[in-house]
């Protein structure tokens, strides 16, 4: 169980949502912010995780001069600009990643950032919004199941924010079946509609994932010595993970854009017929209406106006225009 105070909630002036050492052994234990302040490895292996909340005031004046992170460094980790990157500056490794917004009625693809800062010997996480990465792996650390140093602890934040992007691709892939299979004859302007939305998913999870991907890559290149050779593969692992759900994006996009393109094509053919069968109705009745508007004419001289079979002979002859149409359109495979 999760201790109480380790709530990852939006509300609370305190930068610091919680902040645990290490023990090296897959373990650790919690402290309060005045340790944090203070705090130096007490063995072999240690290392502080201190996880806060960026958009709190005092947040970068504590950075500075009580944790000793560089002024240029903590602007970065303080702004709203959290595009995924990572650099290395001396010893520490700083980046901003990128997650799955799995907050209540947010959508999955406005994707939340959290931000890090690691020398070896501290870890430092930032976020604005909740996140559900850093609860997963504080409850690792409270089963003793956890990372046993920095570079493990980077790599399990990076592995879980890079496998909770799967559900979101099996959400997606799901409705594409569902779309696929519906009748798109039924309601075309909904399905048009549903599928928008899943281009505009699609670019918005590229647009987060790509860089991510690059920023990955960053790490795995330029990552400090405290960053181990087993690091460096799980890192490799989770980059090619993430290949694989940025090509399922593709793929995704593309299908979405084949279904778009087969239902306005039919809309279109559609359309098409109906123009095409009023065009044949307008052609048939033209010579007719032609003949019946001449025979309504009121002048003198209109032939037929004494006779009583007058108006018999007229709808005779028009039958007869009728039928000879129809021929004519069936011999030039008009019908």
């Amino acid at each position: 169980m999760l201790e109480q105070n380790i709530t990852d909630a939006t509300e609370g002036t305190d930068p610091l949502i919680f902040a645990r050492v290490l023990d090296g052994k897959g373990g650790g234990y919690s402290i309060n912010r005045a340790d944090v302040d203070d705090w130096t490895p007490s063995a072999p292996g240690e290392v502080l995780w201190a996880h806060l909340r960026r958009n709190v005031p005092e947040m970068k004046t504590w950075l500075v001069d009580v944790l000793g992170v560089p002024a240029a460094t903590a602007v970065m980790l303080v702004s709203d600009s959290t595009r995924p990157r990572a650099l290395r500056e001396g010893d520490a490794l700083v980046a901003t990643l990128r997650g799955i917004n799995f907050n209540p009625s947010a959508q999955p693809e406005d994707m939340i950032s959290l931000q890090l800062w690691c020398d070896g010997n501290r870890l430092i996480t930032l976020r604005k919004l909740p996140m559900q990465t850093p609860r997963d792996i504080i409850a690792l650390l409270d089963d003793g199941r956890g990372p046993v140093d920095a570079g493990s602890a980077i790599v399990q934040i990076v592995e879980r924010l890079v496998i909770r992007m799967n559900q979101s691709m099996i959400d997606m892939n799901d409705k594409i079946d569902e779309l696929e299979d519906a009748d798109i004859e039924e309601e075309p302007e909904k399905l048009l509609e549903q599928i928008s939305t899943i281009r505009r998913n699609c670019l918005a999870l590229k647009r987060h994932m790509a860089p991510q991907h690059e920023a990955l890559e960053q790490i795995n290149r330029d990552a400090p010595a405290w960053f181990e050779d087993h690091d460096r593969r799980e890192i490799v692992e989770s980059i090619a993970r993430l290949r694989r759900y940025l090509d399922d994006i593709d793929i995704s996009k593309e299908s979405a854009l084949v279904l778009q393109d087969e239902l306005r094509a039919r809309s279109l053919a559609s359309s098409e017929s109906a123009t095409y069968m009023l065009t044949i109705v307008a052609g048939i009745f033209l010579p007719l209406g032609f003949i019946t508007g001449l025979m309504g004419i009121n002048v003198g001289g209109m032939p037929g106006v004494e006779d009583a079979y007058g108006f018999w002979i007229v709808a005779g002859l028009c039958g007869l225009i009728l039928v000879g149409q129809l021929l004519l359109f069936w011999k030039w495979k008009w019908l």
